[in-house]
């Protein structure tokens, strides 16, 4: 994903990637997409989510693990 003008992106570890800039609609407009290229899903958790978001996990098939 190719950044805009004023915004800056730094790698904290392997899962965070922090952004920075002078103007917060602009930040937040390039955080909402990077986070719609791979939104989070409720059954394994997986995708990029903001730093203080919950995500609901919900079941999977109750049957489906012990079957072959």
């Amino acid at each position: 994903y190719p950044l805009p003008n004023g915004i800056k992106a730094s790698v904290n570890n392997q899962t965070q990637l922090e952004l920075n800039a002078v103007d917060r609609q602009k930040l937040g407009q390039v955080a909402a997409e990077i986070r719609s290229l791979r939104p989070p899903e409720p059954y394994k958790g997986k995708g990029v989510r903001y730093a203080d978001e919950k995500i609901r996990r919900k079941a999977g098939k109750a049957g489906k693990a012990g079957k072959k």
